[in-house]
């Protein structure tokens, strides 16, 4: 019985693993859609890069920084570049639970890579991309999942709204305030231009991906099929999604006067994010009341943002970022006793403010060191390359042709450069 568990342990991980590295798509379309067409192939190719990248990454010395034995205060310090060797007394095999946390690694860095769009060199992709794989993303797991400091205060995050999603979106923050917004997106007056996506079909099915991925992200982080309780993440993660997708259209309309397809899809994006932290923690009606709120939420920071004239093209900073907030804060409010696995209860069911306490803290923590680590790291390399941004003509010219020399749209841009 127990080799039975074991493979079906590992079978549903793996599943869930492929759901996971298949959100790549998703980022793709959405940042694609989210951008101008001449920057869409590098876009497209960036994240496919850098993705592998990552990976590499991971298993030279990320894993080992997270989940190695021997550990200080920030890493562990065994397992580099990982063998695949099989642990005989483990729930899952090893292997298929690295490529589950490979995958996490991978979304966690595309996230923070969001607030380089239409802008970068793709050299500070590269540089960010191993750099952020090295000493942002594996501490704040190992502090959160890999049995740190945070860990044994009881934090809850069961998928990762801040190890992932706060951290990408507080590295991406630092990115943005270092390259500055796009060419055009704000007036010398402060007002702002909407520098639209060049394709909300793609947006809308990036974001479809997305959803469908994030029942291996939330569900699959069970790593068991024990009880069948997947079902029960999967619940509480879809009825989030749905939520925070009414929520946000609802309050784009009444503040608009039109339903705002942008803020909807973001809402989709925001819902999920927020119920990643708690999906295993709060009762089916607290997951709903998670993905409104979220759903709200990000169409407000959005609209601040802006406001203090942060170009965050693919909302990252209002997505993962204010949504992962809530969401870490809200097992604070909803964890109930009986689903406790980690930590205590929440605030609403007499656990007084300890949990929102450490739960706030690790937002704290994580969230300040994921900024000025990352903010350091860009500031050095800004520095030491000459600059990370390309410069206005190329900029102009779009990216797909300044730096790879071909256009993503080749018949369309083709045309479009005849008539100048």
């Amino acid at each position: 019985m127990e080799d039975v568990m074991f493979l079906m342990n590992s079978l549903w991980t793996m599943v869930a693993a492929i759901l996971v590295i298949f959100m790549i798509g998703g980022f793709i379309l959405l940042e694609a859609g989210s951008t101008r067409m001449k920057n869409a192939g590098h876009v497209a190719g960036k994240t496919i890069f850098t993705f592998g990248l990552a990976s590499l990454v991971f298993w030279a010395v990320g894993y080992g920084f997270i989940f190695g034995s021997d550990a200080n205060f920030f890493v562990g310090m065994s397992d580099f570049f990982y063998s695949g060797k099989l642990a005989l007394d483990a729930a899952v095999d090893t292997s298929v639970f690295f490529v589950f946390q490979l995958a996490f690694a991978g979304i966690a860095v595309t996230i923070a890579l969001g607030g380089f769009a239409e802008r970068a060199k793709f050299s500070a992709y590269v540089i960010f991309t191993i750099l952020f794989g090295i000493i942002v993303y594996p501490v704040i797991a190992h502090w959160i999942w890999g049995g740190g400091w945070l860990a044994e205060h009881g934090k809850q995050d069961f998928a990762g709204s801040t190890v992932v999603h706060l951290t990408g979106a507080m590295a991406a923050l630092a990115a943005t305030m270092l390259l500055k917004p796009r060419i055009g997106r704000f007036n010398k007056d402060g007002s702002s231009n909407n520098l639209a996506g060049h394709n909300q079909v793609y947006t809308a099915l990036g974001v479809l991906i997305l959803w469908v991925g994030w029942f291996g992200f939330n569900a699959g982080s069970t790593v068991s099929v024990d009880a069948a309780f997947f079902g029960f993440v999967a619940l509480n993660t879809a009825l989030a999604a749905a939520a925070g997708v009414v929520a946000a259209t609802l309050i784009s309309w009444v503040a608009l006067g039109k339903p705002d397809i942008p803020t909807v899809l973001n809402g989709a994006l925001a819902g999920l994010v927020a119920i990643t932290a708690s999906c295993a923690f709060v009762d089916v009606w607290a997951s709903v009341v998670i993905g409104f709120i979220a759903g709200i939420l990000v169409f407000y920071s959005a609209r601040f943002f802006e406001k203090k004239k942060i170009d965050d093209p693919i909302y990252a900073l209002s997505v993962h970022g204010a949504a992962g907030v809530w969401g870490t804060l809200s097992t604070g409010f909803f964890t109930t006793p009986e689903l406790a696995s980690v930590g205590k209860p929440g605030l609403f069911y007499g656990g007084g403010f300890d949990q929102l306490g450490v739960q706030l803290m690790g937002v704290v923590a994580c969230g300040l060191f994921a900024f000025v680590v990352s903010y350091a790291i860009l500031f050095i390399m800004k520095k030491v390359m000459g600059g990370i941004r390309v410069t206005e003509e190329e900029e102009i010219m779009g990216l797909d042709m300044s730096e790879h020399g071909s256009y993503g749209y080749p018949e369309q841009m083709i045309v479009e450069d005849s008539k100048i």
